[in-house]
């Protein structure tokens, strides 16, 4: 069922398609030199971009990035922007942050990848043991990756091979990189397909995985009780539907049945790693039996891991031979490079501090405040959401409890409007939902312009 929506402006079709048309026209009209480079990328490049996600910006070509530093960037065309989409939280630490930089520097004229490890390997490890590995954690050993889907991939492996099951759980409407098992969701009837817009299913989602709605116990407890499921894949909040926050004791009770059933609690953070140094699994006390985390731990260089328990690791190193260490699906011979061992040290070390940390949620609360006060202005029946450093707005009248409610209340025509119009005002989110994230170099003035194109844009969608 989706959210409810409350009293409230109706929306004019018409008129948000002519809005639309206006600030299309007045992009164009701002951005020449994008426009030619945009020309120039088709001739060779599908959809005229290096990556096809890249043509889902709002507009009819890509802004093109000259320079990028901070929570700034400028175009081709000169123009300096607020940037609080952040490379989708693979640039949360800002762009070229100094330290990173230094450390990115050095590195490179030392060597980029040798398949040998660098001191820096231990310290990072060390580093994300101290952050993710206390409470009631026991998470304190890692391996390192180039991008959390291959972490998670590489989870998922160890997951069947150490406990002998086929299947994996994940949330409906979650997303976990482009990792197979993940591209499931529920049809109306509660049967697993392949998500809408699957690209090249290997098999049918519904040999490999079970689906349930976030925060149903019910629905997990029974997907658990086959008996054949390896591991729980989950973000402990839900963030690439819109932000969908866990209720009252719903990932304690996971802990429990997962633990009661013999699966594997897999916590993915690359996300939610806004809510605090350690994540939600630090924040909140999480007792996984793995963590991943990505993106945003290299400063923008690629760079992710995976933290397992002392009893995972030491399972993991008794049953894979070390004959077929190389070949058996796992790893790869650019993954904890030295350049992103490197990287990723300064940046957790230098930049992502737990001080840094206090200061973007500051003003990610600042940013949730800005938008809550322009829908009580205006009477929006919409609700805004914040985790940590991030926050997003969404077109229902209430939060969503799970995936599917979310995705009901979407809009795209919506959303592409209001993220034009914010760009057109030299403001970028991100072009998958309306989100904001906050960097260490963000400040009050860039969440202040946000605040301002999204009243201005309220009231022109109700008229006023």
């Amino acid at each position: 069922m989706a959210p409810t929506q409350a009293p409230g402006p109706a929306l004019d079709r018409a008129r948000l398609a002519q809005l639309h048309a206006d600030e299309t026209q007045r992009f164009i009209g701002t951005h020449p030199a994008c426009a030619r480079l945009a020309a120039a990328g088709h001739a060779h490049m599908p959809y005229g971009v290096p990556m096809s996600w890249m043509a889902k910006w709002p507009g009819p070509f890509a802004v093109h990035v000259e320079q990028a530093s901070g929570a700034r960037f400028t175009c081709a065309d000169g123009l300096e922007h607020v940037d609080l989409c952040l490379g989708d939280t693979g640039a949360m630490s800002g762009h070229a942050p100094a330290a990173t930089v230094d450390a990115i520097t050095a590195q490179a004229s030392r060597g980029l990848t040798s398949m040998l490890p660098t001191a820096d390997a231990a310290l990072v490890a060390a580093e994300l043991s101290a952050r993710f590995g206390g409470g009631p954690s026991r998470v304190a050993h890692w391996q390192f990756t180039l991008t959390a889907t291959d972490a998670n991939r590489h989870v998922l492996r160890y997951a069947r091979h150490l406990t002998g099951r086929s299947r994996v759980v994940v949330m409906d409407f979650c997303y976990h990189g482009s990792v197979d098992e993940a591209f499931a969701t529920l049809d109306p009837d509660g049967r697993v397909v392949p998500r809408r817009g699957t690209i090249g299913a290997p098999v049918p989602p519904d040999l490999t995985t079970r689906v349930v709605p976030f925060n149903d116990m019910d629905a997990l407890r029974d997907a658990l009780a086959h008996g054949d499921v390896a591991a729980v894949l989950l973000e402990p909040a839900l963030t690439n539907i819109g932000i969908v926050l866990p209720e009252p004791g719903y990932l304690d009770a996971v802990r429990a049945l997962t633990r009661e059933h013999g699966a594997w609690m897999v916590v993915d953070e690359t996300h939610t790693l806004c809510a605090g140094p350690g994540g939600c699994t630090a924040a909140w006390g999480l007792d996984p039996d793995v963590v991943v985390v990505g993106k945003t731990i290299g400063g923008g260089v690629p760079s992710a891991a995976f933290g397992l328990t002392r009893e995972i690791a030491q399972s993991v190193q008794r049953r894979i031979e070390l004959e077929d260490i190389d070949v058996g699906g796992v790893g790869g011979t650019l993954a904890g490079n030295a350049l992103s061992m490197a990287a990723t040290r300064a940046t957790l070390t230098q930049v992502l501090t737990p001080a840094a940390f206090a200061r973007m949620e500051e003003l990610a609360v600042r940013w949730t405040q800005g938008v809550q006060d322009v829908l009580d202005a205006t009477g929006l029946p919409w609700h805004v959401t914040r985790l940590g450093a991030r926050a997003e707005y969404a077109f229902g009248a209430q939060a969503p409890r799970d995936g599917a409610q979310a995705a009901a209340s979407d809009d795209f025509a919506l959303q592409q409007y209001l993220h034009l119009q914010a760009l057109n005002r030299r403001v970028l989110l991100t072009p998958f939902h309306n989100m904001a994230l906050m960097s260490p170099a963000t400040t009050q003035a860039d969440v202040d312009r946000h605040s301002e194109a999204f009243a201005e844009a309220a009231r022109a969608l109700i008229g006023a």
